[in-house]
């Protein structure tokens, strides 16, 4: 582990996982596009897939000396959000942010056996199990119905890259619908990519005609708290009731889950069990944490017999790939 993220050196190679800064003399792997995992500047040669570069490029950061197949290295979807990828070679797996389960058009990652095994852990304490989909699509649907039976128009929130997306599968299918511009927009770029979501009015455009005073409605719209301008405006000239999906909202111990008026625990990532799941189907003989409960869940491993440790800088000096 590096100020610049994670290096791997392969014999005469550095290879970096997730930099913040694209590194000129080596591969640089940027796992999806949000943008935490999206360098800052260029160098060298950029290995993602095409979804996350295009991605990229509408958020701002254009990849230059950009690949999508490079020799001995193997993109494995990750399930994340539309273009993630883990990264395998020299038989290690490097997860970026996973997910195994399959939530609408997003498939559930398939994880390759591996000696030595780098994996995120953001839900990595028992605290967070999720419910399954179908159990929230039925809560929510039946969330919404009670609402527009009295004539209140519902948003629903969820990060602008990936989340909106999942949301507008499952609860497209209400109408009228409405999505905040910037979801309109990522969800036209996804369905660039082939990807079916139910189309709908922008936000600017729906209000500049009038078409949100006549409710109820459902609109989509990234995660935001109750202070936020546009929050406020929806619910004093409308009265909109705002549904949050996250991943945060299945513990008590963290109330940023909860910023909206009904939080739902739906993630983007795996949860414990899963994670747990995900080490045993990889059969690797090391096991390093990142991103999240680092110590913690790879202290719970240890109990399972598994040898885990937290990625720490240095860390790797002595192990050769």
């Amino acid at each position: 582990m590096t100020n610049n993220g994670i290096l791997c050196e392969i014999n005469d190679k550095r290879v970096f996982l997730d930099p913040k800064n694209s590194d000129s003399l080596g591969v640089n792997f940027v796992s999806h596009a949000h943008t935490d995992h999206l360098p800052s500047k260029n160098g060298g040669i950029i290995l993602s897939s095409i979804e996350t570069n295009e991605i990229a490029n509408l958020r701002g950061f254009k990849m230059e000396n950009h690949v999508e197949f490079l020799d001995h290295f193997t993109l494995i979807d990750s399930g994340h959000i539309l273009g993630s990828k883990g990264l395998f070679f020299d038989d290690l797996f490097y997860t970026g942010d996973i997910c195994t389960r399959d939530r609408g058009f997003l498939k559930g990652a398939k994880i390759p056996k591996c000696t030595t095994l780098i994996t995120e852990c953001t839900f990595g304490l028992n605290d967070f199990v999720f419910p399954k989909l179908d159990e929230i699509q039925k809560q929510v649907n039946e969330l919404i119905s009670e609402l527009y039976g009295k004539g209140i128009p519902v948003i629903l929130m969820g990060y602008q890259l990936g989340k909106a997306q999942t949301i507008t599968q499952l609860f497209g299918h209400w109408g009228p619908l409405y999505f905040h511009d910037s979801v309109k927009e990522m969800n036209s770029l996804h369905q660039k990519f082939g990807i079916s979501l139910t189309d709908g009015i922008g936000h600017s455009e729906a209000e500049k005609n009038g078409l949100l005073a006549k409710k109820p409605w459902v609109m989509i719209a990234p995660m935001m708290s109750s202070k936020n301008k546009f929050v406020q405006e929806m619910k004093s000239k409308y009265g909109a009731v705002t549904i949050g999906f996250s991943g945060w909202a299945q513990s008590r111990k963290f109330s940023f889950g909860r910023r909206t008026d009904y939080s739902i625990p739906m993630s983007d990532h795996c949860d414990f069990n899963e994670l747990v799941e995900m080490v045993k189907i990889s059969g690797a003989e090391q096991v390093y944490t990142i991103h999240g409960f680092v110590d913690e869940f790879a202290k719970h491993l240890r109990t399972l017999g598994i040898n885990a440790q937290p990625l720490q800088k240095n860390s790797l000096d002595n192990f050769t790939l």
